[in-house]
């Protein structure tokens, strides 16, 4: 079977709690000090009762597990190099607040041998099973020199 058609199905999850240096950190790099990350009293009188965490974040998270998956893809992972090539249909469902341990689930549901490319579902869920976060992403598989 053709290395990339044998990845279909092949998952990979991870956890991590979104601590508050998470938040202020990324808030830091990416100048997004939007009170919704940064500002407690202003959101604890919102539905979310708290600060939440950046969406852009969250796929970040989410890219992490990608870097995972080459371990599960090893037949795939002798020829080639898995580059990402990014993320589509990217919804944000559910806040995910400091202090909620999340879990991303990283699963290939396609392959295109002739790009040279796989299409993964990506979904994160906080603590309490609740989708906060879908995902579509493309990987691109460079081939190794000889």
């Amino acid at each position: 079977m053709n290395p990339f058609e044998a990845t279909i199905g092949a998952s990979v999850s991870c956890a991590k709690t979104v601590s508050e240096s998470d938040v202020y950190l990324f808030a830091g790099i990416t100048g997004d000090l939007s009170p919704n990350h940064v500002d407690e009293v202003a959101m604890s009188g919102t539905r979310y009762g708290g600060r939440i965490a950046h969406g852009a974040l969250l796929v970040g998270y989410m890219s992490r597990a990608s870097t995972m998956i080459g371990d599960t893809c090893e037949a795939l992972m002798r020829g080639h190099y898995p580059v990402s090539l990014g993320y589509d249909r990217v919804r944000f469902l559910e806040a995910v607040k400091i202090g909620d341990t999340i879990s991303i689930t990283y699963t290939i549901v396609s392959a295109d041998v002739e790009r040279m490319r796989t299409v993964a579902d990506v979904s994160l869920r906080n603590q309490a099973g609740t989708v906060c976060a879908v995902a579509s992403h493309i990987m691109r598989w460079l081939k190794r020199p000889d």
